[in-house]
């Protein structure tokens, strides 16, 4: 079983649930949508879609990981309770469509440093509860296509894309062929516009649990930051 710290929307929020069409799955109640729910999709949706989906819609925070041995789930919760309601609800100025080397992502138009501290606030708070990574899980991040930064943040932190190396990105896809970009991008741009070129209300911190290796990534707890709604 491993654990995350990710920033998703409340439930009840449009986007969440806009998300949850598009992706398939709904990371909140479980729930797979066909299709059909979703509205016109491309003949590849299914490709493109199965690894965010398994992941569910979100941002990462503290990448996923096993709890260290001198402590319990009930023990990553409580403390995540106690640090949303000691952590002010913030707001990204603008939410834009990027492009991440070869899959979509909704993305900050620019480097916001309120977010990069909140990001950075949760992987120091929760690296207490994370077991050491195994040699395994260090290979399968492909240290040697790292920079030299990004490998001390694996090895520090468990994951290379903290602190200075953090980007938010809530993904919308998996890998992209280059000539399938341009109509992928046109169509997320439709999809998600009602969100593209507004702010978003970083409004609460979200646990999530991998039941076992490989199983879909579903929310155990929606936090809300002080001051937001649930």
């Amino acid at each position: 079983m491993r654990y995350a710290l990710y920033f998703t929307p409340p439930k009840a929020d449009p986007l969440t649930a806009l998300a949850a069409r598009w992706l398939g799955r709904d990371a909140f109640s479980g729930e797979i949508f066909s299709d059909k729910a979703i509205g016109f999709v491309p003949e590849d949706h299914a490709e493109i879609i199965a690894e965010p989906s398994r992941y569910g819609f979100h941002a990462t925070l503290k990448a996923p990981f096993e709890l260290a041995t001198s402590v319990t789930e009930r023990d990553l919760v409580d403390v995540a309770t106690d640090f949303a309601v000691r952590t002010p609800a913030f707001a990204i100025p603008e939410l834009v469509l990027g492009q991440l080397g070869h899959f979509f992502a909704l993305v900050p138009a620019m480097v916001y440093q309120p977010l990069q501290d909140f990001a950075a606030q949760v992987v120091k708070t929760f690296e207490p509860f994370r077991a050491a990574l195994s040699d395994h899980d260090i290979a399968r991040r492909k240290p040697e296509g790292l920079t030299e930064p990004q490998r001390a943040n694996l090895l520090r932190w468990g994951y290379p894309y903290v602190l200075d190396e953090f980007r938010f990105h809530m993904t919308l896809t998996g890998r992209v062929t280059s000539e399938r970009q341009a109509g992928i991008h046109d169509l997320l741009r439709d999809r998600f516009s009602d969100h593209i070129g507004k702010p978003l209300t970083i409004s609460g911190l979200a646990v999530f649990v991998e039941e076992e290796r490989g199983a879909p990534f579903t929310v155990r707890s929606w936090l809300p930051l002080a001051g937001a709604q649930s």
